[in-house]
């Protein structure tokens, strides 16, 4: 399958490894932004295989993982008012919030809804015009697009009874936040490759100007990920600190002008709080006024109790990339995917849940 099958190729992989062992600097710890990145680093085992030569870490790059006990709590309070259906992506249903979870809420008689896209939870609000349907709106750059259209379809049609409740957030405002952390050394990141298709490489300019950490936006098959290793390694073996493109057949240095237009047509930059980095100033969007008939935060008066972060969970520490999940004493233990206790074991791009399924082995905090 072109674009899949020639990353996969095992010939590829070996002669990348070959290629990175032969890249004479010390031993470097490289941070990969993205959930999908952190899958595939752990199902093929590449973090093994350059060992000797990096430190694969993960850090905030999984939206279900950052996003914090009181916006999760927040919706289970709107799951629960009467004539509501709360739509949500498949992965929020098992993450765990203060009291409960949206399968518990769901067993207790809550209408919640998996949806695949906003336009269903659209087309769930048009079929059912006496119910309020309200979507958890989750995600980073790259799903905020498809949000923002769900907003203005519902505008253009009239669609009324329908509301986002807006959790996104912003990556590069997060990775600034990591650069200026006093405690974190990192000698390079890999750059998310689905954000990146929306923003471009130039958001992350700074990185690398101002803080000389060099980045690489990447795919996410082996091959993908290999050759953004190599080229931080030769960046740092250099002395350089750049923005590359290893991912050049979906990412430009502009990205999706067309998809941005639309966010900034529903949206404002906002503070958010993040799972881990606490709050982030810009690092967030909120519903700006000319669509506020379709925030779930102004039409539904809902305040939940102070949250309760999970008794033991280390899960914020291991999204700053402070430790590695099979540091957290509850990993593998009282914490499985059959029973998460935090949403890094949850998600299908969370750390632990990664690190679980496809073996605890390799990385060093």
């Amino acid at each position: 399958m072109k674009f899949v099958d020639e990353f996969r190729d095992p010939r590829a992989v070996r002669e990348l490894v070959e290629s990175i062992k032969r890249i004479e600097v010390p031993r470097v710890r490289l941070m990969e932004v993205c959930g999908t990145h952190t899958m595939s680093i752990a199902r093929y085992g590449l973090r093994e295989l350059i060992a000797d030569r990096a430190d694969l870490i993960s850090g905030p790059g999984c939206p279900v993982c950052v996003t914090p006990q009181g916006d999760i709590d927040w919706f289970l309070e709107a799951a629960r008012l009467p004539g509501v259906i709360a739509a949500t992506f498949g992965d929020m249903m098992r993450v765990p919030g203060s009291h409960s979870n949206l399968e518990q809420e769901r067993a207790r008689g809550a209408d919640v809804r998996v949806v695949y896209s906003p336009a269903d939870a659209v087309e769930l609000a048009r079929r059912n015009p006496e119910r309020q349907v309200v979507f958890f709106g989750v995600g980073f750059e790259t799903t905020a697009p498809a949000v923002a259209m769900s907003i203005l379809e519902a505008k253009g049609d009239g669609v009324t009874n329908y509301a986002v409740f807006c959790a996104h957030k912003l990556i590069p405002p997060a990775l600034k936040a990591l650069v200026e952390a006093p405690d974190l050394a990192v000698h390079g990141f890999i750059l998310p490759g689905h954000v990146s298709a929306i923003i471009g490489s130039k958001p992350y300019q700074f990185i690398a100007r101002e803080h000389r950490v060099p980045c690489v936006v990447a795919g996410f098959e082996p091959v993908d990920v290999l050759q953004a290793v190599r080229m931080l390694l030769l960046q740092v073996a250099e002395g350089r600190a750049e923005v590359e493109i290893a991912y050049g057949r979906a990412v430009s240095p502009d990205g999706n002008p067309r998809a941005r237009a639309i966010v900034n047509e529903v949206f404002d930059v906002t503070d958010a709080r993040w799972r881990g980095l606490g709050e982030v100033p810009a690092s967030g969007l909120a519903i700006n006024p000319d669509h506020a008939l379709f925030d779930a935060r102004r039409r539904f008066d809902v305040t939940p109790s102070p949250a309760v972060e999970p008794k033991g969970c280390r899960c914020g520490e291991v999204l700053k990339g402070a430790l590695v999940p099979e540091q957290c004493a509850l990993f593998g233990d009282r914490c499985t995917p059959r029973d998460p206790v935090g949403p890094c074991m949850v998600s299908s791009e969370g750390a632990c849940a990664a690190r679980y399924r496809y073996g605890r082995a390799g990385g060093a905090a």
